[in-house]
């Protein structure tokens, strides 16, 4: 069943272009819920091209790279990885369509939509929890690009090597030449970030494709100065693997992590899909760039972990650092910088973008898209993201507590937008401080979707905190599922809860 709303034709609203596109504004839009980033847009232009190249940008970054990397510590042969991987990110597919589609058909971004379950003031809720991580996310991968852009500068001039040592010249547990690389990292991405949404698709239109050259050429070398027989699949770090139940059971475990880590992009993906021409052409994107395209990067990613082993004597499952280990300083250059511009890619859309359209939501006629992205890009460095991710074990509880804040989020908006509310949409309530707004419910909140959303993270933070790591992988799940069944399971005491007429 469709949205109720109106052409845009339609509408005697004012336009503007704007960095996030034209919003259309209409006379009876309450100012504290709208400008002209968060209205409905007026042209939808994204292909399925647009969205696959935006998954390739997503995909094909270094913490991606990491994160496939890192479930060999798990105990598992390659081929049990690969299933993980591809199981993993079907999962994701299905539930980026069902994310999707109320953006798309409502032409609105993530924080608008979480209008629909959580009323027009308690969106706020998720969208500070969003941007939250958000802000945590992007100084990751800033950090991550950084590590290329260092590489780059102790190849051409090993003299900065004291300069990388955190010990002879560090400062908050990164070093002066660290600091100096995130730096410029953040100033790059703020810049392409600030020329607006048009500018960004067409940079990920160009950076997801130039990463994969890099990475089968950078495969192709590793394996033929390996030779393909000498390549042994048993990647786990302690060269024994798990058979039987075990490693089913790790299998299991790191789908979960799959999906914990595509779970930030997953929830706001509204975001995006709100650009796209037909919800046919974001279901096609998202096909080609997550089964289809992440299928290949995990051949690749096991492919080339398996060779460096016989190469460099080590198992090594970062990029960055295989590239580093090259004989050639062109080599190292070109792909360390490739490594460092997939990263922006995938920091400035899954990353910058959200917390933007976050913080804007918040106080619409103060904050900006633009200075949303910007308040986003300052928290980043606060949060000394080094610390985050710096090895597996902490890779995997950055996840698991990430995830138990995402799953609840993304349990209410879909138990809300296609069980209650069946689909239809009012869009102009959206945007509306009336008592009699359909999205007013009690006061602007909706208490059963806050209440639903509480005790499912309140649980999910509890069991990363005291169950097994092996029950904490679910987070996301869990928190996903308990806050779904409980907002279903109450959606009688919802108020004004009538769907669309």
């Amino acid at each position: 069943m469709s949205e109720v709303t109106a052409s845009p034709t339609e509408l005697p609203a004012e336009t503007h272009s704007h960095a996030a596109g034209d919003g259309i504004i209409k006379p009876d839009y309450d100012p504290r819920l709208a400008n002209e980033d968060l209205a409905p847009l007026k042209n939808q232009s994204w292909t399925s091209y647009n969205f696959f190249a935006f998954w390739m940008s997503d995909v094909h970054s270094v913490g991606g790279y990491l994160t496939a990397g890192s479930l060999f510590a798990l105990g598992l042969v390659a081929w049990q990885v690969l299933i993980a991987l591809l199981i993993g990110i079907t999962i994701v597919y299905f539930l980026c369509n069902l994310v999707a589609r109320p953006s798309q058909r409502t032409g609105t971004p993530y924080p608008v939509a979480s209008r629909i379950p959580f009323g027009v003031l308690g969106a706020n809720i998720p969208a500070i929890i969003r941007g939250l991580i958000a802000v945590a996310w992007y100084g990751i991968q800033t950090y991550l690009a950084s590590a290329a852009l260092i590489v780059v500068a102790l190849r051409l001039d090993d003299g900065l090597a004291p300069w990388a040592d955190v010990d002879q010249h560090g400062f908050l547990g990164l070093s002066a030449l660290g600091w100096a690389g995130f730096g410029v990292m953040w100033v790059l991405q703020a810049i392409v970030f600030w020329r607006g949404m048009e500018a960004i698709k067409k940079f990920i239109d160009f950076c997801g494709p130039a990463v994969y050259l890099v990475m089968f050429a950078l495969a192709a070398y590793l394996v033929w100065k390996a030779g393909w027989s000498n390549l042994d699949f048993n990647l786990s770090e302690s060269g024994e693997t798990l058979t039987g139940w075990p490693a089913w059971q790790e299998t299991i475990i790191a789908i979960a992590l799959v999906v914990s880590y595509f779970s930030g992009p997953m929830l706001n993906y509204g975001d995006f899909a709100r650009y796209g021409k037909t919800f046919g052409a974001v279901k096609k994107g998202n096909f080609l760039g997550l089964p289809v395209n992440f299928l290949v990067f995990a051949i690749l990613v096991v492919v080339t972990a398996a060779a460096t082993r016989p190469v460099f004597n080590e198992l090594l499952t970062d990029p960055v650092e295989t590239v580093a280990r090259l004989d050639s300083t062109f080599a190292v250059v070109l792909g360390a910088l490739t490594f460092m511009i997939a990263t922006i890619g995938i920091n400035i859309v899954a990353n910058f973008v959200s917390p933007a359209f976050d913080f804007s939501n918040v106080s619409p006629q103060r904050i900006s898209w633009r200075a949303g992205g910007m308040i986003a890009a300052v928290g980043s460095v606060l949060i000394t993201p080094w610390n985050l991710y710096n090895s597996p074990d902490t890779i995997h509880y950055t996840l698991d507590v990430l995830g138990a804040f995402i799953g609840p989020l993304y349990g209410v908006l879909i138990a809300d937008y296609y069980l209650v509310k069946r689909q239809q949409v009012v869009v102009d309530d959206l945007y509306t401080l009336r008592p009699g707004g359909r999205y007013h419910y009690l006061k602007g909140y909706n208490p059963v979707a806050i209440l639903a959303t509480a005790v499912a993270a309140v649980i999910g933070v509890i069991i990363v905190f005291t169950a097994s790591s092996d029950v904490a992988a679910f987070s996301w799940f869990i928190g996903a599922g308990i806050a779904f069944a409980i907002y279903f399971a109450l959606k009688s005491r919802i108020p004004n809860s009538v769907p669309a007429a």
